[in-house]
């Protein structure tokens, strides 16, 4: 069973909403299962990864991008803050 749920990646994808980044769920040969568009703000997800993928996808793109994580929601903050914990506890 998946410690995720749908909610929690709609959440996700509302973040990078606020950071005015797109994401997309497409079909393609992704080396680590996703790619980012810098100059046009996209991130593109492999479709093919189940619920928990795609968080945990999204998840690591959050931690590996330098971003401005100010102008996100302060509840989109806490959340971010409270699934970031809950991850790494769980590694």
């Amino acid at each position: 069973m998946s410690k995720y749920t749908k909610a929690t990646l709609e959440k996700l994808e509302a973040i990078f909403e606020q950071l005015d980044y797109k994401v997309r769920y497409e079909k393609g040969n992704f080396r680590s299962g996703y790619c980012i568009v810098e100059d046009k703000k996209v991130v593109v997800v492999n479709k093919f990864f189940d619920l928990e993928g795609r968080v945990q996808t999204l998840l690591d793109i959050l931690l590996n991008m330098d971003l401005d994580l100010s102008v996100i929601a302060e509840s989109s903050q806490s959340f971010l803050n409270r699934l970031l914990a809950k991850s790494t506890a769980s590694q």
